[in-house]
């Protein structure tokens, strides 16, 4: 494995978007959190921030534009702060990065697709980013019979028979 690179994926609720992330190819870690939130949290308050997942991956395996296929798998693209029962700015879906070349391989995704001018994803230059709490790390590995928006046979799709990858 070569050098990685990190990008922030937000998909609605961060433990199902965690779940299905940590299970693609090319994906070495994952870590949730909240992203470009409009202020510093304190006391647990997330004013503006979106929910979603540090996504590591290795370029020479997957690159922006499948992370891009794989994650309209799991949204609904067009929704704008909803997904599945989730409402609300925080389950947002977005894209965000500090590399502009990873903002342009996103554009350029949605740019190609025939329903681009309906599509609701917000990319953005990474501004903020806070690590969630443990309890939010890998929680549909560790507590299946909570609930997410995403299938749990989409939640499994990629994933590698016995793999313990992406779980720490």
């Amino acid at each position: 494995m070569g050098e990685t690179e990190d990008i922030y994926l937000a998909g609605g609720c961060l433990w199902g978007v965690q779940a299905f992330v940590s299970t693609l190819p090319g994906v070495v870690f994952t870590e949730a959190g909240r992203a470009n939130g409009a202020s510093r949290p304190l006391d647990g308050e997330y004013d503006g921030y979106a929910e979603c997942v540090l996504t590591r991956f290795d370029p020479t395996v997957v690159n922006v534009g499948q992370l891009m296929a794989y994650l309209f798998e799991i949204i609904d693209p067009y929704s704008v702060n909803e997904q599945g029962p989730d409402v609300g700015e925080k389950y947002r879906t977005g894209v965000y990065s500090d590399n502009p070349a990873h903002l342009d391989a996103a554009r350029a995704f949605i740019a190609e697709r025939d329903d681009a001018d309906r599509v609701a994803v917000e990319i953005a230059p990474l501004t903020t980013y806070v690590r969630s709490a443990d309890e939010h790390q890998h929680r549909l590995a560790r507590c299946p019979e909570d609930s997410c928006h995403i299938p749990a046979e989409v939640l499994t799709k990629y994933s590698v028979a016995g793999s313990a990858r992406n779980t720490a």
